[in-house]
């Protein structure tokens, strides 16, 4: 694993209000993200900062996040915070700086309900804050059930056991589970399947409710998918520039696809594409 290149930076605002549906607030201690995932959709930042940086190559502490949060919670009424929407709250650097975790304790302390999303098993260090709140959630992104395929789109993420574990000891906690499938993978997990088998070994785990996307081609994603698509499975490059260029074709079979599958379930679904 190549190391991210290691930044500092300080921020004006660390609880900022969310656009995402039934979310109020975010947390992004970290800006860029050293998983590498490469159909990574936050790479939009980019826009902005590290703009001649390759994504999941750098990663910038934001120093002062912690007494940011301090300061601006103390004027806010509890309601739910996201950890975390463009980057991850658990990413390796979290062990060293612990940014996540001292803002948990702030946020148990004062009572916010907190939903957290992650591809990292490093969110076990934390349940000793998590079982002191009343009201929080851990959920993991599982793209694929094939640990191979998972390596190549996500180079730097705990692997599936290691995910699949966390989620049985976070149950066991009787800490609210959920998962998030996606962006599923064209050709690898798009099939019927492939989702069967992917939600049945969810439900065995104990996750309650789903999130389910599709790939996003926006900005940058499609060339890092591009590249490692033509590098390592060219005789799939063809489907996959069809569910680029598809537009509502490929989004429509996908829905039918999963609306088949999850016909039977009695697991809570959402799609949101």
């Amino acid at each position: 694993m190549k190391k991210p290149k290691v930044g500092e930076s300080f921020c004006k605002s660390a609880l900022v209000k969310s656009n995402i549906p039934g979310i109020d607030y975010a947390l992004n201690p970290y800006l860029g993200c050293a998983h590498g995932c490469v159909y990574c959709y936050a790479s939009f930042m980019q826009r902005y900062y590290h703009q001649d940086e390759t994504w999941g190559e750098f990663v910038d502490v934001k120093v002062n996040f912690v007494e940011r949060l301090r300061s601006q919670i103390k004027r806010k009424r509890p309601a739910l915070v996201y950890l975390s929407s463009v980057t991850d709250p658990y990413q390796p650097l979290e062990e060293k700086y612990r940014l996540t975790r001292k803002c948990l304790k702030i946020l148990a302390e004062l009572d916010f309900p907190v939903s957290i999303q992650t591809k990292s098993d490093l969110v076990l260090r934390d349940l000793d804050i998590l079982r002191q709140m009343d009201n929080c959630e851990v959920g993991f992104t599982i793209t694929t059930l094939d640990e191979k395929i998972r390596q190549k789109f996500e180079p730097h993420c705990s692997t599936l056991t290691q995910r699949f574990n966390a989620l049985k000891i976070l149950n066991k906690n009787k800490i609210p589970t959920f998962a998030f499938f996606g962006p599923i993978l064209p050709y690898f997990s798009d099939n019927k399947k492939a989702i069967n088998s992917l939600l049945k070994k969810l439900s065995e785990l104990g996750v309650k409710r789903i999130y389910i996307d599709k790939m996003n081609y926006k900005g940058r994603n499609w060339q890092r998918i591009k590249g490692l698509v033509l590098r390592d499975f060219p005789e799939i490059f063809d489907y996959y520039l069809w569910t680029k260029n598809s537009k509502d074709l490929y989004s429509e079979k996908l829905k039918n696809t999963i609306s088949e599958c999850i016909h039977d379930l009695t697991l809570k679904t959402e799609v949101v594409f």
